[in-house]
């Protein structure tokens, strides 16, 4: 907003110049999360802990150790992620850019649904809250629309394609099925940071870690200079992302603050499907949905640890691991929690050194 306020006072306002700029107005929504973080944190934890009373059941078949130290912990602090995001994405970018509104439609929505289910959670004090068919429907319906309005606002060549990654000529045209790919991005990134979200801090660093990644690809593929340098592929206006990008960073280091151990607020499924959605639509929009698998390796290794534990179980009836997901495996065997949690944020750190490697080898 203030860029298409202040901006086209440039010629009377020479200093108002800088707001063309995408680092300056990136730098001022991580700057302006971070502060609305901070300021309203404290108040809505207050709330939150008073209007809960008792915080989120914890569930009976987790860690033990769960009963005693979650306890008591308020939910829905995804929320204040929520909040900080969209004042600061608001605020910084430019509202009449659709890829914008795409990413917060995605991001505000399957936030809606999370904070549906952690009411269930805190009302009925039952900790699967809603029913997950219900769940899931609403994502994949969310997704559907987000993917048909993002590929019609995609240029013609990249509207219904996939980019591969190491190859700088390799662009398959999907077709219909560039929807049902999209949705899958979306809802199975979502589900997936849901699944990490077990640990205090344990899945909000890794999240920043991939935003962080992508504020750096939607910056070049915004840009036609250095999007034909490094050859990726051109997407006129997504670069306006890097803003967006921005903001989830600052909004997460806001709530980390909080999240920290021992954990004033859990980040609950309001916040959990909400940034797990976000990355997965900044990744359909920018044509790296591929890479975004590389970049949250973490998350799909944290899915595949569910999946796995499943099938075996069904088929075999024996366990693959302790307990699923791959974190509870790691605390069963007794690996103190903070342990766990910076190991897994180096390994989200090299994931996504990794991801970053895809640029510049083509």
């Amino acid at each position: 907003m203030l860029f298409n306020v202040l901006y086209p006072l440039a010629d009377q306002i020479p200093v108002l110049n800088v707001f063309r700029y995408l680092t300056f107005r990136t730098g001022g929504a991580i700057i302006t999360a971070l502060i609305v973080s901070f300021l309203v944190g404290p108040t809505l934890i207050r709330v939150l802990r008073h209007r809960q009373n008792g915080g989120q059941p914890i569930r009976d078949d987790g860690p033990e150790s769960h009963l005693l130290t979650k306890q008591g912990t308020p939910t829905m602090g995804g929320f204040l992620i929520l909040l900080a995001l969209s004042v600061a994405t608001l605020l910084w970018a430019d509202i009449t850019n659709a890829y914008v509104w795409a990413a917060l439609g995605v991001t505000t929505g399957f936030g809606a649904i999370g904070f549906l289910d952690d009411y269930a959670k805190v009302v009925r004090h039952n900790p699967r809250g809603m029913p997950a068919r219900l769940k899931f429907a609403l994502q994949v319906l969310i997704a559907l629309a987000a993917a048909v309005w993002i590929s019609r606002l995609l240029p013609d060549a990249l509207g219904t394609t996939l980019a591969v990654p190491f190859f700088k000529n390799v662009l398959l045209d999907l077709g219909w099925m560039f929807l049902l790919l999209a949705v899958v991005v979306m809802v199975g990134s979502s589900n997936a940071v849901n699944l990490t979200d077990g640990l205090d801090g344990l899945a909000i660093v890794p999240v920043m870690i991939a935003a962080g990644v992508f504020l750096l690809i939607t910056y070049l593929v915004g840009n036609s200079v250095f999007s034909n340098y490094l050859q990726l592929h051109y997407v006129p206006g997504s670069g306006e992302l890097a803003v967006f990008c921005g903001a989830l960073v600052g909004a997460g280091l806001g709530f980390l603050w909080f999240n920290a151990p021992p954990a004033r607020v859990f980040m609950g499924d309001t916040g959990s499907l909400s940034l797990g959605g976000a990355l997965g639509a900044v990744s359909v929009i920018v044509k790296h949905e591929l890479v975004l698998a590389i970049v949250g390796g973490l998350f799909v290794l944290e899915t595949v640890s569910v999946i796995v534990q499943v099938v075996s179980f069904k088929l075999t009836g024996k366990r693959v691991f302790r307990m699923a997901p791959l974190h509870h495996h790691f605390e069963k065997k007794g690996w103190a929690e903070p342990t766990i949690v910076i190991r897994f944020w180096i390994i989200a750190s090299i994931l996504a050194l990794a991801g970053l490697s895809t640029l510049k080898l083509r």
